[in-house]
Formats: C-alpha cells, structure tokens, sequence
C-alpha cells in the first residue's frame, strides 16, 4: 500500500478544517497510509519582517522539512510557480508512482512565507492549486480532498464526476 506524507509547516486552528482533512484522512484508509506530519512554525519578531526575517524564517523550517523527507520518498512541493494540474493528472501521478516502484509519495506545504529555495530544488514535482493564493491551512484540506479524488479515479469510483 502506498506511504503518502502531508508535511506541513503549522497547525491547523479551525476546527471545520480538522473536521474536512480527518474526513478525508479516514476515506483515505482503503487507498493508502496517510501521514499528516505538522512541523512547528518559526516565530518571527515584529508584525511587518523584512526580507532577511523572512529568508531565516525560510531557512529554519525548510531545515525541519528536510529532516523528514528519506532520499527514497518522491518530493512533491505545493508552491505557486509549480505546475497546475487536474485531478485526473494527479491521479495518473499517484498510479504511476505505485507501479514503478515510488512507495512514498511526500506531499510539502510550506507556512505563511511559502518554502525556502532548499525544498523547491530538493522536490521531484512542484505543483500549484492555483494562481490563487490560500492560506496554507485551506490548501491542506483541499490537498486532502484531491488526494482522495485522485485515489476515486485511479479505481472507477463514483466520487469523481
């Protein structure tokens, strides 16, 4: 069965989110071992950062994610220059990782200042919801969601339509 990973810098506040990714999480069982690791958001003084805050902000937790990504996993980072795809894509991303091999598959999503130079170069994929921006609360639950539609797909099921 498939390992997919949702690394993510934050935790999640709002409980309707919680509620939505623990719904996917638990539809997520029959398709794959979903793993949601929350990494500790770097704090940063003053309520207006400059680029250097910023940067070492970048740095520290792109430092954190690193620390759990294994040379085997396929990198997958949710950033804004990345890659727009649609649900069937992704569901043939996930299918072809499977049958080749790709056991883990690391889904990465940065915090509020996005993700540092490190993840984006280290990544196999960079991949974009949108030319929109979302708080990166919202985009793990619609990350979860998709990630379940791409499962639906890839096994004829009723949920895609």
């Amino acid at each position: 069965m498939q390992k997919v990973n949702i690394l993510c810098i934050g935790k999640i506040k709002e409980k309707y989110f919680a509620q939505a990714i623990d719904e996917y999480a638990k539809r997520l069982q029959a398709f794959c071992k979903l793993r949601i690791i929350e990494l500790a958001e770097e704090k940063i003084r003053g309520n207006n950062p400059n680029p250097a805050q910023i940067a070492e902000v970048l740095q520290a937790e792109g430092k954190r994610i690193m620390q759990k990504i294994s040379p085997s996993d396929y990198v997958i980072a949710l950033c804004i220059e990345g890659k727009l795809r649609t649900s069937e894509e992704l569901a043939g991303t996930l299918n072809t990782l499977a049958v080749t091999g790709r056991s883990t598959v690391d889904f990465v999503i940065g915090g509020s200042y996005g993700l540092s130079d490190e993840v984006k170069a280290a990544a196999d994929e960079k991949l974009s919801m949108s030319r929109m921006t979302f708080p990166h609360t919202m985009a793990r639950m619609i990350l979860a969601e998709q990630i379940y539609r791409a499962y639906e797909i890839a096994s004829n099921g009723k949920y895609h339509k």
